[in-house]
């Protein structure tokens, strides 16, 4: 069965910090562009980084650049998202997805192919 599995949410005090895991069952991500996603409640999922088949092109939300970093380890078939710095708005369930053909953060959600359950991150003091 072919599924991806986000863990390492949790919850953290504004300026703390979490790495999420998004780990690949079933096939490989070497040919997958990554992304990560993010819903608050009441709003639209929105794009937080991306990551190219090879990790050789990220991106990141203009919310988030500076604080969080995007990084693969195709050996381990694993993309992680370091989140420094973390503040109460981001505060959400965070979703990873693998798609062939998104090639930047500007990529809807819905152009991607597999998706996991998501992790629940929660920015609270």
């Amino acid at each position: 069965q072919m599924q991806l599995v986000e863990s390492g949410g949790g919850l953290v005090q504004p300026g703390g910090s979490l790495r999420l895991s998004c780990a690949a069952s079933g096939f490989t991500l070497d040919y997958f562009a990554i992304g990560w996603f993010r819903q608050a409640p009441g709003k639209e999922r929105e794009g937080v980084s991306f990551i190219s088949p090879s990790g050789g092109r990220t991106d990141y939300a203009d919310s988030v650049t500076g604080r969080f970093t995007i990084a693969r380890d195709n050996a381990k078939n694993t993309v992680y998202l370091q989140m420094n710095s973390l503040k109460f708005e981001d505060t959400g369930v965070y979703y990873c997805a693998a798609g062939y053909k998104p090639n930047s953060l500007r990529n809807s959600w819905n152009e991607y192919n597999f998706w996991g359950q998501g992790t629940q991150v929660t920015v609270s003091s």
